[in-house]
């Protein structure tokens, strides 16, 4: 048994989350509604006015967490390490600086880490979306964090021995 590595299963019905700034909202609310007839067969989630947009301009089921720079970015990287989101869509805007750029790296480095797929602009979106890995499961597998931390802690403690 490979103990340096676990896999893990994305379900044929995906936990997307949604996520936008404020001058690629309107983007995403578009995507969404161009998009629902695959969407709604997913869970839903997304950062706060974004969430509330996309479910009012599409009446797709949103779940809403805080907005991003209230925390809502750091609520979705929780969700993720859970294993409650596995899938995230975040149109951000690469021309405006963002007063949470910290928590959005972390919310990305977090999807790395968790080897999630994760698209940050409209034509990653579509590619993601309208692949035939969005029909079935997917088993990946991810570094076994909790094993790499064990074997860490003996190897430092071979060192002072």
């Amino acid at each position: 048994m490979d103990e340096k590595f676990i896999t893990f299963t994305i379900g044929k019905q995906k936990n997307i989350a949604l996520i936008a700034h404020d001058g690629k909202k309107q983007e995403l609310i578009q995507w969404c509604a161009q998009n629902q007839e695959i969407l709604q067969g997913h869970f839903l989630c997304g950062t706060g006015t974004t969430a509330r947009l996309v479910a009012e301009k599409t009446g797709l089921p949103v779940k809403g967490y805080n907005s991003g720079p209230l925390g809502g970015d750091q609520q979705i990287g929780a969700k993720i390490v859970e294993g409650n989101i596995n899938f995230v869509i975040f149109f951000s805007d690469p021309l405006e600086a963002q007063p949470h750029d910290p928590d959005v790296k972390a919310l990305l480095r977090i999807a790395q880490v968790y080897d999630i797929p994760i698209a940050n602009n409209k034509a990653t979106a579509d590619f993601l979306i309208h692949s035939t890995l969005m029909n079935q499961e997917y088993n990946h597998k991810v570094i076994n964090f909790k094993q790499k931390i064990i074997d860490r802690a003996n190897d430092k403690s071979e060192l002072i021995q």
